[in-house]
Order: structure tokens, then sequence, then C-alpha cells
């Protein structure tokens, strides 16, 4: 089934992303409270996945203060899990690729298994290209 999606709820889902990456950057240690919960359950879920795989890398990759997955290629979402081969986390200033697979409950508010693997350096000059930042 297809479902339409309107400008008005295009720019709906851009402002929660905003948002709950404000609050994840705002959150001690990336701390799951139930304010983060509300905000996450108001996502679509696939962005729900991502955005609780992402948190996922950040505290699972030592001093990695941003993650995402979908940086040089778009990830694959299957039910519960997402497949990254083309993400990227930010450490001490500097941009990794890296790869994961996650799996989450069925509402995608939690994250039941994550592997990953981590790549090589994205070289600043890169940075811009992927919409990446210091």
């Amino acid at each position: 089934m297809y479902t339409a999606v309107t400008s008005f709820q295009q720019k709906e889902n851009v402002l929660n992303r905003i948002a709950l990456a404000l609050l994840l950057l705002a959150s001690p240690a990336f701390a799951i409270d139930a304010g983060f919960l509300a905000s996450l359950s108001r996502l679509d879920p696939e962005t729900r996945l991502e955005q609780i795989c992402d948190l996922e890398a950040m505290s699972r990759i030592g001093k990695a203060d941003r993650a995402k997955s979908d940086v040089v290629s778009h990830p694959i979402h299957s039910g519960n899990t997402l497949t990254a081969s083309g993400g990227a986390f930010r450490q001490k200033g500097k941009w990794y690729q890296f790869s994961f697979v996650c799996k989450a409950t069925p509402d995608h508010l939690k994250v039941t298994s994550f592997t990953y693997k981590v790549g090589e350096l994205i070289p600043e000059e890169k940075w811009a290209r992927y919409g990446l930042w210091r």
C-alpha cells in the first residue's frame, strides 16, 4: 500500500528529527528517560529505529559523541533490524566510517542486539559531501 506524504508531513518529520537530535545532545551520557522515549514515540517507525540504533552506537563506541547510520549510504530496514554499511561516528572531533547490525523490540524503543565494525577515518575534505561537521 502506498501512502502519499504531504509537504507538511515531511517538514514535521524534519522538525521531529531536529528536536530528537537536540534532546540527544542535551541528555547526559545519552541517558534514556521518559522524555526521550516520548520523543521517540512521535517519530515514524523507521526513523525511530535509526535513532535508537544511532544512540546505541554512541553508547558502544568509546567517546563517540555522534553517530549516523546514513552517511555514505542509506541503511536497510527489515522489520525490527537495521543494517547500516555506510554509517559514520564522530570521536574526538574526527569522523570514522562504520557499519552495524542493530535489532530492536517491535516498538523500536529498545535495542536487543547490536554488532558493529569500525572502518577508516573519513578525511575532512569529504565531510561536506557527506553532510558531516566539526
